[in-house]
């Protein structure tokens, strides 16, 4: 399985894939921070945004996404900015077949790093561990690699079990 994890940002995107094997293993395959010039139009960063994943996806053929949940920051402006550049990614993604699941940045946290309140120092060592990666990990690169482990791990667990994703969720 084949799995991009998704970092999204309007200034700055990480990307990571890796491929799982039937035992669950994990290994990397591909990093990237995509940055757009804070320049241009902010609908002309959308556009990089949307045609460098479609590009990353033609290149690597993963067959699940994971992005990351927008939350709710201090400045409105600043979320739907983000929200807009997630919206960019996941319409590259789907766009291209690829199914999209999303995470909390606690829920990746919980998996990487054993608590949902990790830095993101935590994040980049942990996973330069789990997949053997030598050298500093740029930020949005590991948190997007740090995304596609917690799909791998949540999806594992949830089969070895036997329910779907969601079905374990509690509903509010």
């Amino acid at each position: 399985m084949r799995i991009i994890g998704i970092d999204p940002g309007s200034r700055c995107t990480g990307v990571g894939i890796i491929d799982v094997d039937a035992a669950g293993r994990s290994t990397h395959v591909f990093h990237a921070a995509l940055k757009v010039v804070e320049d241009d139009q902010f609908a002309d960063r959308l556009k990089r945004i949307f045609d460098g994943i479609g590009v990353i996806v033609a290149d690597y053929a993963p067959q699940e996404a994971a992005i990351e949940r927008v939350f709710m920051a201090r400045n409105p402006d600043s979320a739907l900015k983000l929200g807009q550049a997630r919206g960019a990614a996941i319409c590259a993604l789907v766009s291209r077949g690829v199914g999209v699941h999303e995470y909390a940045a606690r829920e990746v946290k919980q998996a990487v790093v054993g608590t949902g309140s990790g830095d993101k120092n935590q994040v980049q060592h942990m996973i330069g561990l789990l997949l053997q990666l030598t050298g500093k990990l740029q930020a949005d690169a590991a948190d997007a690699l740090a995304i596609a482990l917690a799909h791998a791990h949540t999806r594992s667990s949830l089969q070895r079990v036997g329910i779907a994703r969601g079905a374990w969720r509690r509903r509010r």
